[in-house]
């Protein structure tokens, strides 16, 4: 047999070095299958030559990655039509997983999408929708370039033929029921004949997309529930027919009505379940809802029209400014950034972008969860999305279309609500084996009936087509995702973005929770507090004392060059005493420290004491500090300020103190996760004694303070590896401790990354961090706890649909085998096992609706 051989250029971001290349070239040439293996360093690809039989392209990608490097990926949504049971989505699942380039596909039942992570230098979103198509299924398109009135009227086209269908079943079979109870006779035909002429166009009408979907299965040799009812309403149909012209059956064979009204529960089910499902989804509806569809554009140079002027005076606008501008409204997709826009009351804020003109009240509750509106005013960010309420304010766009912080939202969701939580994987378990195992039973229950017991063949047939009909995976499959999107969405309108299903089972079992200080516990707005300066120490070069303005100066001429929330507080308190900056030159940023650089050719530095020490400063023998200078550092750090140290041109020329107030939330967060039994831990760069009070304050069970944020990531692994203390009451499936961090998303992001579950306190701006699994919208520290609350609840949720979902299958298939018949004389004819169907589905999906009226408990003691 011919070798097979297949090149693929596999793009790779970590690599520093030859060493890292040399690495992963002997890694995947150390591989099966893998013929030659050439990385380039300059493109950051490896090119390889492998056999597809031998090796898939995601076990290449996974012995890159296994070496601590990444191997890039892209995302899409796929959206899908004729999805209709677990089988479904197991199948193109299946279908897609096979595909060279996807690394993972996952289909949602509930929103009959498909969440693909994949190379687009191997394969695309046109290869994976013709392989759906392979499979019968109709593929509609990337999810977000398909409009949202587009994939409305779909809806609303598709339940309207379901009614119709449902009423014309249900008035025909009620028809039939009603000829067999008259014994009418017509121009000489039989009842049988009589109902069959009735039945024919309806049972054609009313089931024809049901035996469409099974016999387009059948074609693409997939088995699923389609061909499962197809199955039930045929024997029952062509056994009435043969039954009719006493071909084989006789009349009393008789199941015109059953048929019709089968298909029509059938269709009924379908038509409960996609206005049920329609109702999971409305979280994120009305987060695209939000979305403004024009905005007015402020365009420089135009003649002003006759009477415009006075309008716009009375309305507050500087007059300057309105000789400059001229209006016209836009679509949102012809803005461009730095566009000028005009926002009066009422309107929607079109872009995320910067007051530059105005003041106005702005409700934020849509991107933040925060009840009260915020205060906006020139330099202040506002969001897409956003109503402005009382006064015009003039913005500049600074992001537009899908970076605006509103379009990154919907995304997260979107995604979330299309991911799986570990916990699914029983019931795909089970999904796999179900249509086979039903397909066992009917025909033993047949069988046993039949040859065995020697019941008729009337009553033999009745089981065989109700065991077909009442058993129904769609149940299990409905359970998981349409609880999770429920609860993603309501979460959202909480301001807690949760980015995957995975996330919602690991939150449960959270042992200890990491939080960082500054941004975190503290609000992250440092304000100066003192400002003392010293008389000269120096022995030689003696030099006069700095004034309260050159010391700022000085300061914050070297803070400006960085973005740490200290230093914008240093550059703030410049800006309020109106002091111009000086340039600096030769700048260097001291992690953990402080900094260093030059002014006017004279060295300049601002840091701690451990800064000073490490340049020699205070152990030089030509500078003398007092011992009251050091005695006052200390006692600002023992106040929990944070003191920094300035020395320019050698000369040690003050200390400026700052001070950042504790969130009024800390300590209740901490309270409330204490009371879950989560140990609680603080990591700060910061002194220790600063770390020991903001911890005390809180009541943060242990302060880990002097820890540079390289650091954090190996407290955070130090921690994993340590053995858990609650074994017993809450993570039984891991002795190790499952570690929950919460950080700015910055510097942190190293220790979110490694946590079990690392949640980001994003400000607005940092939605978009990858690094956490949950974002924290506007930093309202409870939402952490809340974040837990409504993981919980979605996993509760979720294990009960399954627990219904299986009771269902588990009561009912034996019943409708015929298992109460020889004790009670039941029979569970095949439209009430129709119905009994329908109604399991539309039950798991109204189950998962009732998590759109939970409340958090943290937010109902806030009630």
């Amino acid at each position: 047999m011919a070798e097979m051989k297949k090149e693929i250029e596999v793009p790779i971001s970590g690599m520093h070095c030859a060493s890292c290349a040399m690495n992963i070239e002997n890694s995947l040439n150390s591989l099966e299958g893998v013929k030659n293996t050439s990385v380039n360093l300059n493109s950051n690809k490896a090119i390889v030559e492998y056999d597809p039989s031998q090796i898939a392209i995601f076990e290449i990608e996974e012995a890159i990655e296994d070496l601590g490097f990444q191997v890039p990926k892209d995302e899409v949504i796929l959206k899908i039509d004729g999805i209709h049971c677990a089988n479904c989505v197991l199948n193109i699942e299946n279908k897609l997983n096979k595909l060279n380039g996807i690394q993972k596909a996952t289909v949602n039942l509930n929103s009959q999408k498909a969440l693909v992570i994949y190379d687009k230098n191997i394969i695309s979103p046109e290869n994976m929708g013709k392989a759906i198509e392979d499979l019968g299924f109709e593929y509609l398109g990337i999810d977000s370039q398909i409009e949202s009135n587009l994939d409305d009227e779909r809806y609303e086209k598709d339940l309207k033929d379901k009614r119709n269908r449902i009423i014309v079943g249900f008035l025909f079979s009620g028809i039939l029921m009603g000829l067999m109870f008259t014994h009418i006779h017509i121009f000489g035909l039989t009842m049988s004949e009589l109902s069959l002429i009735i039945a024919i166009l309806p049972f054609i009408y009313v089931s024809f997309q049901i035996i469409h979907a099974g016999f387009n299965s059948i074609i693409h040799k997939q088995l699923d529930m389609g061909v499962m009812y197809t199955m039930g309403i045929l024997v029952a149909f062509i056994s009435s027919l043969l039954g009719t012209f006493n071909i084989i059956l006789d009349s009393s064979f008789m199941f015109y009505e059953t048929a019709i009204m089968l298909a029509s529960f059938l269709m009924l089910g379908r038509y409960l379940e996609a206005r049920a499902k329609r109702k999971t989804s409305s979280s994120i509806k009305q987060l695209i809802g939000l979305q403004p569809k024009t905005a007015t554009l402020l365009i420089k140079g135009k003649e002003i029209k006759e009477g415009e002027k006075e309008v716009k005076l009375e309305k507050g606008i500087d007059e300057e400014e309105i000789e400059k501008y001229s209006e016209k409204e836009v679509l949102i997709e012809d803005i461009a950034i730095d566009d000028l826009l005009l926002v009066r009351p009422g309107d929607k804020i079109p872009v995320d972008g910067i007051v530059i003109e105005g003041n106005s009240y702005v409700e934020e509750s849509m991107i933040t969860g925060e009840p009260i509106a915020e205060l906006k005013f020139k330099g202040e960010t506002v969001f897409a999305g956003t109503i402005n309420q009382e006064g015009v304010l003039t913005i500049k766009a600074q992001k537009i279309g899908k970076e605006t912080v509103l379009s990154q939202i919907i995304e997260l969701v979107d995604k979330a609500q299309s991911s799986k939580p570990p916990v699914q994987r029983i019931a795909d378990k089970v999904v796999k084996y179900f249509i086979p195992t039903i397909l066992i039973i009917s025909i033993a229950s047949f069988s046993i009936w039949y040859f065995i017991i020697g019941s008729n063949l009337l009553f033999s047939l009745t089981t065989l087509i109700s065991v077909l009909v009442v058993a129904c995976p769609c149940a299990l499959g409905l359970a998981t995702p349409t609880a999770v999107t429920v609860g993603i969405g309501r979460a959202a309108e909480y301001g807690i973005l949760i980015k995957n299903g995975e996330t919602l089972e690991s939150s449960e079992d959270v042992d200890v929770a990491i939080f960082d200080k500054t941004g975190t516990i503290t609000e992250g707005n440092p304000e100066v507090s003192d400002i003392l300066i010293f008389d000269n120490f120096q022995t030689k070069n003696k030099q006069s004392q700095l004034t309260e303005n050159e010391f700022i100066q000085l300061i914050a001429s070297l803070e400006n060059n960085s973005t740490h929330p200290i230093a914008k507080a240093i550059v703030r308190k410049a800006d309020e005493m109106n002091i111009d900056l000086k340039d600096v030159t030769d700048f260097e940023n001291i992690t953990g420290k402080g900094l260093k650089g030059t002014i006017n050719e004279i060295a300049i530095l601002a840091g701690n004491k451990s800064l000073l020490h490490d340049e020699g400063i205070l152990d030089s023998e030509n500078i003398i500090v007092s011992s009251n200078a050091l005695e006052t550092y200390n006692n600002f750090i023992n106040e929990s300020k944070t003191a920094i140290f300035l020395v320019y041109n050698g000369s040690i020329k003050g200390i400026i103190t700052l001070m950042d107030k504790i969130r009024d939330n800390s300590k209740k967060t901490v309270e409330e996760l204490k009371s879950m039994g989560i140990k609680t831990l603080m990591l700060t760069g910061d002194n220790e004694k600063t770390a020991i009070n903001v911890a005390n304050s809180v009541g943060i069970d242990e302060a880990i303070a002097g820890v540079l944020p390289n650091e954090k990531l190996e407290k955070v692994v130090e921690i994993q590896n340590t053995e858990s203390e609650n074994i017993s009451s809450k993570n039984t499936r891991n002795t190790k401790n499952k570690v929950l961090f919460v950080g700015d998303g910055i510097n942190d992001a190293p220790a979110i990354s490694q946590a079990d579950i690392g949640i980001a306190l994003g400000t607005g701006t940092d939605v978009a961090m990858e690094s956490g699994d949950i974002v924290i919208m506007e930093g309202n520290l409870e939402n952490v706890v809340a974040a837990i609350q409504f993981s919980s609840k979605v996993m509760s949720r979720i294990k009960q649909n399954i627990f219904w979902a299986f009771a269902y299958n588990i009561i009912l298939i034996p019943i409708a085998a015929g298992l109460l018949y020889p004790f009670f004389g039941i029979v569970f004819r095949p439209e009430l096992a129709g119905l009994a169907m329908a109604l399991s589905s539309v039950t798991v999906i109204t189950l998962s609706l009732t998590l759109k009226a939970y409340i958090p408990q943290i937010k109902k003691d806030n009630i």
